[in-house]
């Protein structure tokens, strides 16, 4: 079972906003070769995977990604 903690694992302070550093670290999640896009593209493709071995590779990968978009 998932137990989410919004809790940051290192301490942090931000002294000075930066709004180029922020549109690249919020690309790496949900831009094209994001998190989000693979981790869809994984689901997505299982879907026309005719053997369920590796349906169930894709669905494994695809979650696994999901993961890591848990952690913002």
């Amino acid at each position: 079972m998932w137990q989410y903690e919004k809790k940051l694992q290192y301490p942090i302070s931000i002294k000075k906003p930066n709004a180029k550093m922020a549109k690249i670290i919020s690309s790496q999640y949900g831009g094209p070769d994001g998190e989000l896009g693979a981790s869809l593209r994984y689901l997505s493709q299982r879907y026309t995977m005719p053997y369920p071995e590796l349906k169930a590779v894709l669905t494994d990968i695809g979650t696994e990604e999901l993961g890591y978009i848990s952690y913002i």
